[in-house]
């Protein structure tokens, strides 16, 4: 080879050798930077998430209350029809409607003048007869010794005892006549036969008042007064089943305490007694009648009103309530969030029972020591870390 050759051999050479050292140099900067950003990839990968804070109560059962509320409606304990019981006109309605009255109130005159002829009439008769009696009597006291002497006979005697005895029947009989004429003169003064607030006058004064038409109002008494509501079949099966498991235990005796909601929020200020449960079912309205009877004396309550009976009386042994708040509902139903001893998120179904004020009752699924999740609950994932701490003076029971 020539020396010109030997030349361009060894410059294409050195060129060939410079570019393999440059690839194998680029080569060398890519496999670092992948390892850089592996590296990286790497440390983010290592960065602990931040637990989730999360507010909890701590499950402790206990015996709780049972109050149950229904609608509920009030009645007149007693509410008395008021009736002529003598046909004629009415002259006068005396009482004011709607007002109080008390027993023996004057409620309507009848006119009575007719009945009061009556009266005098018999009166008349009653005198006449007595002085029939009397001279019979005489007669009979005269009889008596002459025919002991055989001055008169037996059947004379006889004949005077027999005027005497009828005479004084008579009298008897226009005794009754004028007590029965009396009576139906007192019956003119219609009366209130009981304490309590009168209704509508239901006769005009100077109207004819007959069998017909003989109801002239009504007077309610308003102490006590009842108060009724009604159990549908089903609630009352439940209820007697909570009673035969122990879920719920009922008041000794079945001594129920019974509080009045008015319309305007308010309490009545006098608590009642359960005092009668309709053991037949309506099958008109699918239930059965429930009443309380409570004080009312100053007639705060009025027949008719609808009001919300609250039942005291009943309690939930070793119960477990949690906020409403803290149960939610899942494809598979409620379920809580609790707080494991690892302080990790756990998913734990529940059987929910009935509402408590705020709270639900827990009938399955918690047991005495269990963190339930309260606040905080959002985003939560079975096994994320969370950081725990108590509510303020709260715990679930």
């Amino acid at each position: 080879m020539t020396q010109r050759g030997r030349f361009w051999s060894t410059a294409w050479s050195g060129a060939c050798t410079n570019r393999g050292r440059a690839g194998r140099t680029g080569a060398l900067l890519l496999l670092a930077a992948a390892a850089l950003a592996a590296g990286c990839a790497s440390e983010k990968k290592d960065v602990a998430t931040p637990p989730a804070e999360v507010t909890t109560i701590t499950v402790a059962p206990s015996d709780v209350p049972v109050v149950a509320e229904y609608i509920a409606q009030t009645q007149s304990s007693r509410q008395v029809s008021i009736q002529a019981r003598v046909s004629g006109f009415l002259e006068q309605r005396v009482y004011t409607e709607g007002a109080f009255v008390k027993e023996g109130d004057v409620l309507f005159l009848m006119d009575k003048k007719p009945f009061q002829v009556q009266v005098d009439a018999a009166k008349a008769a009653l005198s006449r007869q007595q002085a029939s009696l009397e001279t019979a009597k005489l007669n009979l006291e005269r009889t008596r010794p002459l025919a002991a002497e055989n001055a008169l006979s037996q059947k004379d005697l006889e004949d005077a005892t027999g005027h005497f005895e009828s005479e004084a029947a008579s009298v008897e009989q226009a005794k009754a006549e004028l007590a029965g004429y009396q009576l139906s003169l007192s019956y003119c003064t219609i009366t209130s036969p009981v304490a309590g607030i009168t209704g509508a006058a239901l006769q005009q004064d100077g109207t004819y008042i007959s069998s017909q038409n003989s109801q002239l109002t009504t007077v309610a008494v308003l102490s006590p007064i009842w108060v009724n509501f009604s159990l549908s079949e089903s609630e009352v099966q439940r209820i007697r089943d909570r009673v035969a498991k122990g879920i719920v235990v009922a008041p000794k005796g079945g001594q129920y305490d019974v509080e009045i909601l008015l319309a305007d929020g308010s309490v009545f200020p006098h608590s009642g007694r359960i005092t009668f449960a309709d053991p037949s079912f309506n099958p008109s309205t699918g239930t059965f009648l429930i009443r309380a009877s409570f004080p009312n004396p100053d007639g705060i309550l009025r027949p008719n009103q609808h009001v919300r009976a609250r039942i005291h009386g009943a309690v939930r042994p070793k119960a477990i309530l949690v906020p409403q708040r803290s149960v939610q509902q899942g494809a598979k139903g409620s379920f809580v969030w609790v707080v494991d001893k690892e302080n990790k998120a756990e998913l734990r179904p529940v059987v929910a029972g009935g509402w408590h004020g705020d709270d639900w009752f827990i009938d399955e699924g918690l047991a005495a020591g269990d963190r339930v999740v309260v606040d905080g609950a959002l985003g939560l994932r079975p096994g994320s870390p969370v950081a725990a701490k108590p509510a303020a003076g709260k715990s679930a029971g």
